[in-house]
């Protein structure tokens, strides 16, 4: 079994951080098709790259998308949504008028909710024992 040592290291900090985003369009509405979601993925991309995360994957359907993203510790999770919803919001908007209307999702193109789990590493489970497990000065 390999151990994963793709660390992020900061001047002071060692990290492997990764979360699950997923955002919906507004009303579920049935909006991408592959040339969208190219286009999404490359904005996307480059908001992680300003915000010195990493954009690991990337893949959705006609109204949600997923991402997973290697993100540094000083990063809010809520501020990364924000600006990858608001950036590829505009891009899709100027590129795919017709696609994305204003008027049929009442001047919102994503959803205002979105889901996001931590994930990678070791189960909690696993983390809980090893805590458990250290041993206490006396």
């Amino acid at each position: 079994m390999a151990v994963e040592t793709d660390y992020r290291r900061g001047r002071h900090v060692v990290s492997a951080m990764h979360v699950h985003l997923v955002f919906v369009t507004k009303y579920r509405r049935g909006v991408f098709n592959d040339e969208m979601l190219t286009v999404c993925e490359e904005a996307m991309r480059k908001v992680c790259t300003d915000f010195e995360a990493q954009l690991i994957e990337f893949n959705g359907g006609t109204d949600h998308v997923h991402l997973l993203v290697n993100y540094p510790p000083k990063v809010a999770v809520s501020s990364l949504v924000n600006s990858l919803k608001g950036v590829s919001a505009r891009i899709l908007r100027r590129d795919f008028t017709g696609r994305a209307n204003r008027a049929i999702m009442h001047g919102h193109f994503w959803s205002p909710s979105y889901f996001a789990a931590s994930c990678g590493g070791a189960p909690l489970t696993i983390i809980r024992q090893y805590i458990e497990q250290q041993q206490r000065p006396v």
